[in-house]
Protein backbone atom coordinates (compact mmCIF):
# COMPACT_ATOMS: atom_id res chain seq x y z
CA UNK A 1 0.00 0.00 0.00
CA UNK A 2 2.94 2.64 0.93
CA UNK A 3 6.55 1.60 -0.44
CA UNK A 4 8.13 3.84 2.85
CA UNK A 5 11.24 1.91 1.75
CA UNK A 6 11.75 3.48 -1.86
CA UNK A 7 10.70 7.13 -0.09
CA UNK A 8 13.49 7.02 1.91
CA UNK A 9 16.31 5.59 -0.20
CA UNK A 10 14.97 9.06 -2.49
CA UNK A 11 16.31 11.13 0.39
CA UNK A 12 18.80 8.93 2.76
CA UNK A 13 21.31 11.13 2.64
CA UNK A 14 19.34 13.97 4.42
CA UNK A 15 17.38 11.96 6.73
CA UNK A 16 20.43 9.68 7.58
CA UNK A 17 22.50 13.21 8.24
CA UNK A 18 19.51 14.50 10.74
CA UNK A 19 19.11 11.37 12.51
CA UNK A 20 22.98 11.14 13.11
CA UNK A 21 23.02 15.02 14.07
CA UNK A 22 20.72 13.93 17.08
CA UNK A 23 22.63 11.16 17.75
CA UNK A 24 26.24 13.74 18.44
CA UNK A 25 23.81 15.62 20.48
CA UNK A 26 22.18 13.25 22.48
CA UNK A 27 19.44 15.84 23.14
CA UNK A 28 16.39 12.97 22.36
CA UNK A 29 13.86 14.59 24.27
CA UNK A 30 12.22 17.87 23.75
CA UNK A 31 16.00 19.01 21.58
CA UNK A 32 16.54 21.57 19.24
CA UNK A 33 15.32 19.57 16.71
CA UNK A 34 11.64 19.73 17.69
CA UNK A 35 11.00 23.29 18.49
CA UNK A 36 12.29 24.25 14.49
CA UNK A 37 10.29 21.25 13.51
CA UNK A 38 7.36 22.89 14.86
CA UNK A 39 8.34 26.47 13.31
CA UNK A 40 8.82 25.04 10.06
CA UNK A 41 5.18 23.23 10.17
CA UNK A 42 3.61 26.78 11.32
CA UNK A 43 5.15 28.51 8.49
CA UNK A 44 4.34 25.49 5.84
CA UNK A 45 0.81 25.49 7.70
CA UNK A 46 -0.40 28.88 8.60
CA UNK A 47 -1.14 28.20 12.19
CA UNK A 48 0.53 30.41 15.02
CA UNK A 49 1.15 27.56 17.33
CA UNK A 50 2.26 24.73 16.52
CA UNK A 51 2.81 22.22 19.56
CA UNK A 52 3.99 18.64 18.91
CA UNK A 53 3.19 15.43 20.74
CA UNK A 54 3.79 11.59 20.76
CA UNK A 55 0.55 10.65 18.61
CA UNK A 56 -2.29 11.90 16.50
CA UNK A 57 -4.71 10.00 18.98
CA UNK A 58 -2.73 11.85 22.05
CA UNK A 59 -3.36 14.87 20.08
CA UNK A 60 -6.87 14.48 20.00
CA UNK A 61 -7.16 13.69 23.50
CA UNK A 62 -5.29 16.73 24.45
CA UNK A 63 -7.21 19.32 22.59
CA UNK A 64 -10.38 18.21 24.37
CA UNK A 65 -8.52 18.32 27.85
CA UNK A 66 -7.74 21.79 26.45
CA UNK A 67 -11.00 22.76 26.02
CA UNK A 68 -12.11 21.97 29.02
CA UNK A 69 -14.93 19.31 27.85
CA UNK A 70 -15.83 17.30 31.01
CA UNK A 71 -17.58 14.49 31.60
CA UNK A 72 -21.26 13.59 30.20
CA UNK A 73 -20.43 16.70 27.31
CA UNK A 74 -21.12 15.27 24.02
CA UNK A 75 -18.98 15.67 20.89
CA UNK A 76 -20.43 15.32 17.54
CA UNK A 77 -18.62 13.27 14.94
CA UNK A 78 -18.80 11.08 11.74
CA UNK A 79 -19.34 7.24 12.31
CA UNK A 80 -17.35 6.63 9.40
CA UNK A 81 -13.78 6.99 10.47
CA UNK A 82 -10.75 5.70 12.17
CA UNK A 83 -11.93 4.73 16.22
CA UNK A 84 -9.06 7.19 17.74
CA UNK A 85 -11.51 9.58 16.67
CA UNK A 86 -14.18 8.58 19.25
CA UNK A 87 -12.02 6.60 21.72
CA UNK A 88 -10.62 10.02 23.18
CA UNK A 89 -14.02 10.94 23.69
CA UNK A 90 -15.51 7.72 25.21
CA UNK A 91 -11.93 7.97 27.81
CA UNK A 92 -12.71 11.12 28.72
CA UNK A 93 -16.41 10.11 29.71
CA UNK A 94 -17.87 12.07 27.10
CA UNK A 95 -20.22 10.74 24.77
CA UNK A 96 -20.12 10.52 21.02
CA UNK A 97 -22.79 11.89 18.76
CA UNK A 98 -22.79 10.33 15.27
CA UNK A 99 -23.23 11.77 12.21
CA UNK A 100 -23.59 10.12 8.95
CA UNK A 101 -21.39 11.06 6.04
CA UNK A 102 -21.68 12.20 2.32
CA UNK A 103 -21.86 9.33 -0.29
CA UNK A 104 -19.42 10.38 -2.66
CA UNK A 105 -16.84 12.28 -1.03
CA UNK A 106 -17.06 10.25 2.68
CA UNK A 107 -16.80 13.76 4.76
CA UNK A 108 -19.16 14.69 7.39
CA UNK A 109 -22.65 15.09 6.37
CA UNK A 110 -23.58 19.15 7.40
CA UNK A 111 -27.46 18.10 7.54
CA UNK A 112 -26.94 15.58 10.58
CA UNK A 113 -25.65 18.66 12.82
CA UNK A 114 -28.82 19.83 13.95
CA UNK A 115 -30.12 16.17 14.73
CA UNK A 116 -27.10 15.27 16.69
CA UNK A 117 -27.59 18.83 18.89
CA UNK A 118 -28.73 18.84 22.24
CA UNK A 119 -27.89 20.72 25.34
CA UNK A 120 -25.12 18.51 26.06
CA UNK A 121 -23.11 19.07 22.65
CA UNK A 122 -19.84 20.91 23.45
CA UNK A 123 -17.87 20.56 19.82
CA UNK A 124 -17.55 19.14 16.66
CA UNK A 125 -14.91 17.13 15.67
CA UNK A 126 -14.69 16.71 11.74
CA UNK A 127 -13.31 14.55 10.08
CA UNK A 128 -10.75 15.22 6.83
CA UNK A 129 -11.07 11.87 5.35
CA UNK A 130 -8.74 10.59 3.39
CA UNK A 131 -6.72 13.77 2.57
CA UNK A 132 -9.44 16.17 1.65
CA UNK A 133 -11.65 18.60 3.63
CA UNK A 134 -14.90 18.95 5.30
CA UNK A 135 -17.09 22.13 4.31
CA UNK A 136 -15.69 23.69 7.52
CA UNK A 137 -17.45 26.63 6.07
CA UNK A 138 -20.96 25.03 7.10
CA UNK A 139 -19.25 23.75 10.19
CA UNK A 140 -17.86 26.57 11.56
CA UNK A 141 -21.25 28.32 10.80
CA UNK A 142 -22.97 25.86 12.82
CA UNK A 143 -20.41 25.50 15.80
CA UNK A 144 -20.63 29.69 15.89
CA UNK A 145 -24.58 29.80 16.00
CA UNK A 146 -24.75 27.24 18.42
CA UNK A 147 -21.35 28.17 20.55
CA UNK A 148 -19.75 24.98 19.63
CA UNK A 149 -15.75 24.12 19.47
CA UNK A 150 -14.19 22.53 16.85
CA UNK A 151 -11.38 19.98 16.45
CA UNK A 152 -10.08 19.05 13.26
CA UNK A 153 -9.04 15.76 12.76
CA UNK A 154 -6.14 16.33 9.80
CA UNK A 155 -4.37 12.89 10.15
CA UNK A 156 -5.08 12.14 6.74
CA UNK A 157 -4.99 15.60 4.93
CA UNK A 158 -1.82 17.43 6.20
CA UNK A 159 -1.33 19.87 3.04
CA UNK A 160 -5.10 19.78 1.73
CA UNK A 161 -6.23 23.85 1.05
CA UNK A 162 -10.00 24.15 2.23
CA UNK A 163 -11.36 27.93 -0.21
CA UNK A 164 -13.97 29.70 1.64
CA UNK A 165 -16.63 31.45 -0.79
CA UNK A 166 -14.89 34.77 -0.37
CA UNK A 167 -12.00 33.11 -2.35
CA UNK A 168 -9.68 33.21 1.03
CA UNK A 169 -7.55 29.86 1.89
CA UNK A 170 -6.30 27.73 4.55
CA UNK A 171 -4.92 25.07 5.39
CA UNK A 172 -6.45 21.55 6.80
CA UNK A 173 -6.30 21.98 10.33
CA UNK A 174 -5.77 25.58 10.63
CA UNK A 175 -9.96 26.45 10.71
CA UNK A 176 -11.05 25.35 13.59
CA UNK A 177 -10.08 26.13 16.92
CA UNK A 178 -8.05 23.37 17.59
CA UNK A 179 -6.61 21.03 14.14
CA UNK A 180 -4.85 17.66 14.94
CA UNK A 181 -2.50 15.45 13.20
CA UNK A 182 -0.58 11.96 13.11
CA UNK A 183 2.69 11.64 11.86
CA UNK A 184 2.56 7.51 11.63
CA UNK A 185 4.66 6.58 9.18
CA UNK A 186 2.22 5.82 6.74
CA UNK A 187 0.85 9.17 6.53
CA UNK A 188 1.18 11.76 3.67
CA UNK A 189 4.08 13.26 6.20
CA UNK A 190 5.41 10.75 8.51
CA UNK A 191 7.83 9.71 10.63
CA UNK A 192 9.98 6.39 11.58
CA UNK A 193 7.92 5.78 14.46
CA UNK A 194 4.90 7.60 16.13
CA UNK A 195 4.26 11.28 16.81
CA UNK A 196 1.54 13.95 16.32
CA UNK A 197 1.15 17.64 16.66
CA UNK A 198 -2.03 20.24 17.09
CA UNK A 199 -2.32 23.35 15.79
CA UNK A 200 -4.32 26.77 16.87
CA UNK A 201 -4.45 30.30 16.18
CA UNK A 202 -5.60 31.23 20.14
CA UNK A 203 -2.12 32.06 21.77
CA UNK A 204 -3.90 31.32 25.35
CA UNK A 205 -4.87 28.10 23.87
CA UNK A 206 -1.78 26.80 22.96
CA UNK A 207 -0.27 27.56 26.21
CA UNK A 208 -3.23 24.74 27.39
CA UNK A 209 -1.86 22.35 24.98
CA UNK A 210 1.79 22.83 25.26
CA UNK A 211 1.08 22.56 29.80
CA UNK A 212 -1.58 19.66 29.47
CA UNK A 213 1.34 17.48 27.05
CA UNK A 214 3.68 18.38 29.64
CA UNK A 215 2.31 16.96 32.85
CA UNK A 216 -0.03 19.49 33.35
CA UNK A 217 3.19 22.20 33.98
CA UNK A 218 4.90 25.31 32.77
CA UNK A 219 7.75 25.26 34.92
CA UNK A 220 9.33 22.15 35.88
CA UNK A 221 7.67 20.01 38.99
CA UNK A 222 5.41 22.90 38.96
CA UNK A 223 2.23 21.28 37.86
CA UNK A 224 -1.17 23.82 37.57
CA UNK A 225 -3.39 20.95 35.58
CA UNK A 226 -4.11 17.72 35.39
CA UNK A 227 -1.65 16.70 32.25
CA UNK A 228 -0.07 14.14 29.93
CA UNK A 229 3.37 12.58 29.00
CA UNK A 230 3.17 13.01 25.24
CA UNK A 231 6.35 14.59 23.64
CA UNK A 232 7.78 14.14 20.12
CA UNK A 233 10.67 12.45 19.97
CA UNK A 234 13.97 14.92 18.56
CA UNK A 235 15.05 11.79 16.12
CA UNK A 236 11.20 11.58 14.88
CA UNK A 237 11.15 15.41 14.69
CA UNK A 238 14.81 15.45 13.09
CA UNK A 239 12.94 12.89 9.95
CA UNK A 240 10.08 15.27 9.98
CA UNK A 241 11.96 18.30 9.12
CA UNK A 242 13.28 16.61 5.79
CA UNK A 243 10.17 15.11 4.93
CA UNK A 244 8.56 18.16 5.40
CA UNK A 245 10.82 19.85 2.63
CA UNK A 246 9.02 17.11 0.33
CA UNK A 247 5.63 17.19 1.57
CA UNK A 248 4.04 19.17 -1.58
CA UNK A 249 5.91 17.31 -3.96
CA UNK A 250 4.71 13.88 -2.28
CA UNK A 251 1.18 15.32 -2.94
CA UNK A 252 1.82 16.31 -6.25
CA UNK A 253 2.88 12.90 -6.91
CA UNK A 254 -0.03 11.20 -4.86
CA UNK A 255 -2.18 13.41 -7.28
CA UNK A 256 -0.65 12.31 -10.75
CA UNK A 257 -1.50 8.51 -9.28
CA UNK A 258 -4.90 9.26 -8.42
CA UNK A 259 -5.62 10.97 -11.82
CA UNK A 260 -4.38 7.99 -13.40
CA UNK A 261 -6.45 5.66 -11.54
CA UNK A 262 -9.85 7.84 -12.16
CA UNK A 263 -8.85 7.86 -16.09
CA UNK A 264 -8.90 3.96 -15.92
CA UNK A 265 -11.62 3.41 -13.71
CA UNK A 266 -13.90 6.39 -14.53
CA UNK A 267 -15.98 3.95 -17.42
CA UNK A 268 -16.35 1.08 -15.16
CA UNK A 269 -20.26 0.69 -14.20
CA UNK A 270 -19.54 -1.09 -11.63
CA UNK A 271 -16.85 1.14 -9.81
CA UNK A 272 -17.13 4.28 -8.70
CA UNK A 273 -14.00 6.54 -8.41
CA UNK A 274 -13.74 9.35 -5.65
CA UNK A 275 -14.92 12.92 -6.15
CA UNK A 276 -13.17 15.78 -5.36
CA UNK A 277 -14.84 18.30 -3.36
CA UNK A 278 -15.18 21.78 -4.61
CA UNK A 279 -13.64 23.86 -1.78
CA UNK A 280 -10.52 21.67 -0.65
CA UNK A 281 -7.85 20.13 -2.66
CA UNK A 282 -6.81 16.37 -2.35
CA UNK A 283 -3.66 15.08 -0.98
CA UNK A 284 -4.94 11.40 -1.39
CA UNK A 285 -4.00 9.50 2.00
CA UNK A 286 -5.65 6.94 0.27
CA UNK A 287 -7.28 6.61 -3.03
CA UNK A 288 -10.89 5.16 -2.50
CA UNK A 289 -13.11 3.34 -4.91
CA UNK A 290 -16.78 2.07 -4.27
CA UNK A 291 -17.14 -1.07 -5.71
CA UNK A 292 -21.12 -1.70 -6.89
CA UNK A 293 -23.09 -4.63 -7.03
CA UNK A 294 -21.33 -6.51 -3.59
CA UNK A 295 -18.76 -7.73 -5.40
CA UNK A 296 -16.02 -5.91 -3.15
CA UNK A 297 -14.84 -9.02 -1.42
CA UNK A 298 -14.34 -10.24 -4.07
CA UNK A 299 -12.39 -8.23 -5.79
CA UNK A 300 -10.46 -7.84 -2.63
CA UNK A 301 -9.85 -11.36 -2.43
CA UNK A 302 -8.95 -11.77 -6.49
CA UNK A 303 -6.74 -8.92 -6.35
CA UNK A 304 -4.45 -10.59 -3.58
CA UNK A 305 -4.47 -13.93 -5.27
CA UNK A 306 -2.92 -11.65 -8.49
CA UNK A 307 -0.12 -10.18 -5.35
CA UNK A 308 -1.79 -6.55 -5.57
CA UNK A 309 -2.52 -5.07 -1.87
CA UNK A 310 -5.51 -3.16 -0.96
CA UNK A 311 -7.49 -2.17 2.19
CA UNK A 312 -11.03 -1.55 3.02
CA UNK A 313 -10.92 1.56 5.33
CA UNK A 314 -13.59 0.89 7.02
CA UNK A 315 -15.70 -2.38 7.78
CA UNK A 316 -17.36 -1.23 10.32
CA UNK A 317 -19.09 2.03 11.18
CA UNK A 318 -17.83 3.14 14.87
CA UNK A 319 -21.86 3.66 15.79
CA UNK A 320 -22.02 -0.78 15.04
CA UNK A 321 -18.60 -1.30 16.38
CA UNK A 322 -18.91 -3.51 19.86
CA UNK A 323 -16.98 -1.01 21.95
CA UNK A 324 -19.55 1.69 21.44
CA UNK A 325 -23.01 -0.18 21.34
CA UNK A 326 -23.29 1.46 24.95
CA UNK A 327 -24.01 4.63 23.26
CA UNK A 328 -27.45 3.19 22.12
CA UNK A 329 -27.25 3.10 18.14
CA UNK A 330 -28.66 0.81 15.63
CA UNK A 331 -28.47 -0.68 12.09
CA UNK A 332 -30.15 1.75 9.54
CA UNK A 333 -29.42 4.46 11.94
CA UNK A 334 -26.52 5.79 9.14
CA UNK A 335 -27.50 4.48 5.91
CA UNK A 336 -24.53 6.20 4.16
CA UNK A 337 -21.57 4.51 6.13
CA UNK A 338 -23.02 1.67 6.56
CA UNK A 339 -23.20 0.96 3.02
CA UNK A 340 -20.01 2.40 2.30
CA UNK A 341 -18.29 -0.04 4.83
CA UNK A 342 -19.60 -2.78 2.69
CA UNK A 343 -18.51 -1.32 -0.47
CA UNK A 344 -15.14 1.10 -0.05
CA UNK A 345 -11.73 -0.34 -1.11
CA UNK A 346 -8.52 1.67 -1.23
CA UNK A 347 -5.92 0.69 -3.69
CA UNK A 348 -1.88 1.20 -2.87
CA UNK A 349 -0.89 5.03 -3.79
CA UNK A 350 2.34 6.64 -2.62
CA UNK A 351 4.94 9.43 -3.37
CA UNK A 352 7.42 6.35 -5.15
CA UNK A 353 4.72 4.43 -7.24
CA UNK A 354 6.26 4.11 -11.10
CA UNK A 355 3.96 3.86 -14.14
CA UNK A 356 4.50 0.19 -14.76
CA UNK A 357 3.51 -0.67 -10.68
CA UNK A 358 0.36 1.19 -11.35
CA UNK A 359 -0.33 -0.47 -15.02
CA UNK A 360 -0.20 -3.90 -13.25
CA UNK A 361 -2.78 -2.74 -10.90
CA UNK A 362 -4.92 -1.16 -13.02
CA UNK A 363 -5.31 -3.90 -15.76
CA UNK A 364 -5.29 -6.58 -12.72
CA UNK A 365 -8.90 -4.48 -11.70
CA UNK A 366 -10.32 -4.12 -15.00
CA UNK A 367 -9.18 -7.42 -15.75
CA UNK A 368 -12.03 -8.83 -12.89
CA UNK A 369 -14.67 -7.14 -14.18
CA UNK A 370 -14.56 -8.80 -17.31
Amino acid sequence: MVDLRAQYERIKPEVDQAIQEVLNSTAFINGPEVKLFAEELSQYSGAKFVIPCANGTDALQIAMMALGFKPGDEVIVPTFTYVATVEVIALLGLKPSFVDVLPDTYELDPKGLEKALTSKTVGIVPVHLYGQCTDMEGVLAFAKKNNLKVIEDTAQAIGAVYTFSNGTKAQAGTIGDIGTTSFFPSKNLGCFGDGGAMFTQDPELAERLRMIANHGQKKKYYHDSIGVNSRLDTLQAAVLRVKLRHLDKYSASRNEVADRYDEAFGTLSMVKIPKRAKNSTHVFHQYTLQIEGGKRDELKAYLQEKGVPSMVYYPVPLHLQNAYREFGYNEGDFPVAESLCKKVLSLPIHTEMNPDEQEFIIDTVKSFFK
